[in-house]
């Protein structure tokens, strides 16, 4: 493909992996293939994506989805008027890639079985303390699921924006991007050349579960139309932080924040009253995070002051109930129970400089 960009060729071999993952996994069932004199094409169905029949062209990292068909006999006749005196029945054999990509996983898998026992083993946790998971995946099912959404990268190929039909709501995403730098950037206007209505940020160490309920709320399409210049009064506070309160989350004011944090403290959502104030209507106003404290935070959301309240009161509906997963090692909570029964270290006798560790 030498007439293709880097991030062109990288898109057709995607492409091409999921449709022989696709078929390996029994999801794309295969009715028939023939070689058309350049390369082997083949029709299928399949069995998820509401019953989709495809025509495919190419092998290996070229293959691709050529044409769709409403229904397995619709895509089959078309088929057979083009290839009948090639078609034969069911997949096309292995090619010589494939053949050594399966000797290539064979050795692998031996080596899989025996390190099973050391794998991290997933713990169910509040949502907030869950892994950030693989956010690149969950952008690619979103635009997958909807069609409303047009994706693009950028020249550099760093970044990718998945835009709305309606040219009034961006996404934004910087792949490979360190734990506590911005992520994730989501933007609404009212027109598709109008300043920014509201702006919402998360960093790198998001979990999974808290950005598929905010893409989720994206998708519904309720709240883009924040009207600036609407009041943000106190009754919309509240009803950004409802499902916080109803949990029990404990509610204070410290000057210009207003916070409030979860049970054991690992958590919080503060809305900062000064930057209210300000003029600049796209600075952080809103600052949801997990770990000690806003100030050194595991992970960060921060969301301007017109960002539509359902979606807040979305994400601190997440906070409050949802769970996610972690992964931990074997072991280890073993390990740290044993630290903890320990019997404690005599105190040291007067005269007896304490030994101190580093």
């Amino acid at each position: 493909m030498p007439w293709c960009t880097r991030s062109e060729i990288r898109e057709v071999s995607n492409q091409a992996q999921k449709i022989h993952d696709d078929i390996r996994h029994g999801h794309l069932l295969i009715h028939a293939h023939a070689h058309d004199g350049h390369t082997t094409v083949a029709v299928g169905t399949y069995l998820h994506r509401g019953g989709k029949s495809v025509y495919l062209y190419g092998e290996n990292h070229l293959r691709q989805i050529a044409d769709t068909f409403d229904s397995p006999a619709e895509a089959l006749t078309a088929f057979e008027r083009v290839h009948a005196a090639e078609m034969h029945p069911g997949p096309a054999p292995l090619t010589d890639t494939e053949r050594a990509a399966i000797e290539a996983r064979s050795v692998f898998d031996v080596t899989t079985a025996k390190s099973q026992r050391s794998r991290p083993n997933p713990e169910t946790v509040p949502v907030y303390l869950a892994d950030a998971g693989d956010h690149d995946a969950l952008l690619d099912a979103f635009l997958d699921a909807h069609g409303e959404f047009e994706k693009w990268r950028t020249w550099s190929d760093d970044t990718t924006h998945a835009i709305h039909e309606s040219q009034t709501l961006r996404i934004e995403r910087v792949h490979e991007t360190p734990a506590h730098e911005t992520a994730w950037t989501v933007a609404a206007y009212e027109t598709p050349v109008s300043d920014r209505m509201w702006v919402l940020t998360a960093t790198g160490a998001t979990p999974a579960p808290v950005l598929q309920d905010l893409l989720n709320h994206l998708a519904d399409g309720d709240g883009w139309d924040t009207r600036i210049g609407t009041p943000v009064d106190e009754k919309m506070v509240t009803a950004a932080t409802q499902p916080l309160s109803e949990a029990g989350w404990k509610h204070t004011v410290d000057g210009r924040w207003i916070r409030w944090k979860s049970h054991n403290g690992a958590t919080g959502v503060q809305f900062d009253a000064f930057t209210a104030q300000d003029p600049n209507q796209n600075l952080a106003t809103w600052s949801i995070w997990a770990g000690p404290g806003p100030d050194r935070p595991t992970w960060t959301i921060t969301a301007s002051l017109h960002t539509p309240s359902s979606l807040l009161a979305d994400l601190s509906e997440t906070l409050a109930h949802e769970t996610g997963t972690r992964q931990t090692h074997p072991g280890r909570e073993h390990k740290t129970r044993l630290a903890a029964s320990a019997p404690a270290a005599p105190a040291a006798t007067a005269g007896r400089p304490t030994s101190r560790s580093r």
